[in-house]
């Protein structure tokens, strides 16, 4: 069987593939990049090609790759933090960064002061 070849897939798995392809494209995604992409989804949703002689078949469809995509983090989406500008969202990043510095050399020292009230 050549690399490549969809004969073990099933015709459910085509148009699975079929569908996030049009998703990506839609994206403006390029048309062999998303025919790429799509057929990854699917490959690690259900484990490769469902036909007898697949190595996918009696396994459960894992559906979080195809929830995964498109989305910047968090549980709503990002929608919130990328209709902001980058400039914003740049100062913002660079002020949580500051703070994190500053607390994790901050924490040194409060440690090293606990321990020698601890000593006495």
């Amino acid at each position: 069987m050549p690399r490549g070849d969809k004969s073990k897939y099933t015709e459910k798995q085509k148009r699975q593939a079929e569908h996030i392809e049009e998703g990506y494209e839609e994206r403006g995604v390029p048309e062999e990049e998303a025919e790429r992409r799509a057929w990854a989804t699917v490959n690690a949703m259900t484990g490769g090609g469902k036909e007898p002689g697949g190595s996918g078949r009696g396994k459960p469809v894992n559906k979080a790759p195809a929830k995964k995509g498109g989305r910047i983090g968090g549980p709503r989406g990002g929608r919130a933090a990328a209709a902001r500008p980058a400039a914003e969202r740049s100062r913002s990043a660079k002020k949580a960064a500051k703070t994190r510095a500053a607390k994790k050399g901050g924490a040194k020292k409060g440690a090293a002061k606990k321990g020698a009230k601890k000593g006495r």
